[in-house]
């Protein structure tokens, strides 16, 4: 009992509507462009954040299709079920995605609306948002439950991207449930394992040939010289 009233104690209690409110008009004075939040009648708010996209390998994307156009955003036509067809595709890592979210938004709902965003068919848990945070002239990263709101994170760290950035990254290979993906996922999924061990021996090879060549250079050169 003492144990589990201890617990209880040191849980931090949720901030009180006055409190989101100076923390608002707080933020709001920093901001140095249009991107404010904004207070709801209910308690709750909206606001912006940004994320920034590097992944590594490969996403899954429709294969053909447009672009989406105004008219299917505001009528929510999801382009990407429109075809069986897909191909690998590879984001730009210095791609930044800015979302208006609400404070109820969670990490789950942001990362599944960063792959229609960007028409990605891949499952979602293949990915993960973390929080990036430089201290002490270092840069840390830290994964974010799924069940956290990333507002309230921008909210409390103020909105400079110096102090607190939110980064999508592919989930650690541990943490993935497989049996959740599809035969044609997985399939996929060794496709891409395949070409990166090729272009990993590919790299290795070229690596060893011009240290080859150089040692052979060498040899050459102290044949020729005197003694």
């Amino acid at each position: 009992q003492n144990a589990t009233k201890t617990l209880e104690e040191e849980k931090p209690k949720p901030p009180t509507v006055q409190e989101i409110k100076q923390r608002i008009e707080k933020y709001n004075a920093k901001v140095n462009n249009c991107l404010l939040m904004k207070l709801n009648d209910d308690g709750t708010y909206t606001g912006f954040i940004k994320v920034h996209l590097k992944l590594r390998r490969p996403v899954t994307v429709p294969a053909g299709i447009r672009p989406q156009s105004i008219y299917d955003a505001l009528k929510e036509v999801n382009l990407a079920e429109m075809t069986d067809k897909r191909t690998s595709f590879y984001l730009p890592l210095d791609a930044i995605k800015q979302l208006h979210i609400s404070s109820t938004t969670t990490v789950s709902e942001v990362i599944q609306g960063l792959l229609k965003k960007f028409m990605v068919v891949d499952n979602p848990q293949k990915f993960a948002l973390f929080k990036e945070v430089r201290k002490d002239g270092q840069v840390l990263f830290q994964k974010l439950p799924l069940t956290e709101y990333p507002l309230y994170l921008r909210l409390l760290a103020g909105p400079d991207t110096d102090v607190l950035s939110f980064v999508l990254k592919e989930n650690e290979t541990g943490e993935v449930e497989w049996d959740a993906f599809s035969i044609p996922e997985l399939q996929n999924f060794l496709m891409i394992l395949d070409r990166e061990e090729k272009d990993k021996i590919q790299q290795v090879h070229r690596k060893y040939e011009r240290f080859k060549q150089r040692l052979q250079q060498t040899l050459k050169e102290a044949r020729g010289k005197p003694g």
